[in-house]
């Protein structure tokens, strides 16, 4: 784990690592105790290693008053998620992180304890990564490694024409959340899903009887398109399906438009739910092993012959503006 120059009077770098890295690794072998700037990664026979990389920026991700221990929960929990959607078990990781000047040694200590904290409910271990400052904004950015069984990783491209799409938990809740935590609305169990969502790793099972999955990162139908793209077909949602939480069902039944308001829910993202596809007669038994797992699954549409991504409301085809969470 590398780390770059630091003005004067402010942490040093070095015992960081020693100090607050370094117990994250568990003594796991390939992370060479963060003394080179490298790993060293023995193969698994039988195995792939499935490799993913998300990062959150201060203000974009997170808001300045966030507690830096949720905020590293919630770094491994998004990337765990991607890991999730592939089927993997979750193993080692990289860290890679930018601090500004206001975050001295409790503030990294804060960090580092929300990272042992998940480390240790998720099966991981870090193995190395970068530190450096920056006049700008928090910026952290990891890198999770997973295993699945050769061949077996679930592949967005895997759609088949007539698979059911199936999404697990509830959708719109990172959404509500994000306008909890700008004091816009009053929903505390949604700011709880968007600080710290949970990543469906418990779906393993369930994903070997399914096509394709994605992550629900960017909104249900931005996701779920993906899926579409990938595999060369059309995807079509029907809003009246949507799983809802309690908030998101009082944000329906509050709202002037409702088919607004489901749209709202649909597109908004950071749910980090994982969205599926699979044959007809197969998804009762995904929704089984999911139940088993105690994660809700619903079907929610259908993948078509064609292009693009729709939406049904009251059987009729809805107008949408934005499919999801644009990048820019």
């Amino acid at each position: 784990m590398t780390t770059g120059p630091e003005p004067s009077g402010t942490v040093d770098e070095f015992d960081f690592i020693a100090r607050l890295m370094k117990p994250l690794t568990g003594g796991a072998p390939e992370a060479l105790g963060l003394l080179d700037d490298a790993a060293a990664i023995a193969a698994r026979p039988g195995f792939d290693l499935i490799v993913t990389s998300d990062m959150i920026v201060e203000g974009v991700h997170f808001l300045p008053s966030d507690p830096l221990d949720v905020v590293a929960r919630k770094l491994l929990r998004v990337n765990l998620s991607d890991l999730a959607a592939k089927g993997a078990e979750p193993w080692r990781w990289l860290l890679t992180v930018s601090w500004p000047a206001r975050c001295g040694w409790p503030e990294r200590e804060a960090f580092a304890r929300g990272l042992a904290e998940d480390q240790a409910e998720f099966g991981l271990n870090l193995i190395g990564g970068d530190t450096t400052s920056t006049p700008g904004p928090l910026t952290a950015s990891a890198t999770l490694m997973g295993w699945t069984p050769s061949g077996t990783a679930k592949l967005r491209s895997a759609a088949r024409p007539g698979d059911l799409i199936l999404v697990s938990g509830t959708i719109g809740d990172g959404w509500l959340g994000l306008r909890a935590a700008l004091g816009e609305i009053d929903a505390p169990e949604a700011l709880q899903r968007y600080r710290l969502p949970q990543p469906r790793l418990g779906l393993r099972q369930a994903l070997q009887a399914a096509h394709a999955c994605a992550d629900v990162s960017d909104g249900l139908l931005a996701d779920a398109g993906r899926i579409a793209i990938a595999s060369g077909l059309a995807a079509e949602i029907d809003l009246e399906r949507l799983p809802l939480s309690d908030e998101g069902l009082r944000h329906v039944e509050c709202a002037p438009a409702r088919l607004a308001a489901l749209i709202e829910l649909a597109t908004g993202g950071d749910d980090y739910e994982l969205v599926l596809t699979a044959a007809p007669e197969r998804a009762e038994h995904v929704a089984a092993e999911a139940a088993r797992a105690g994660i809700r699954m619903t079907a929610v549409g259908r993948m078509l012959e064609g292009r693009g991504v729709g939406a049904l409301y009251e059987g009729r085809a809805a107008p949408l503006s934005r499919l999801g969470y644009r990048h820019r």
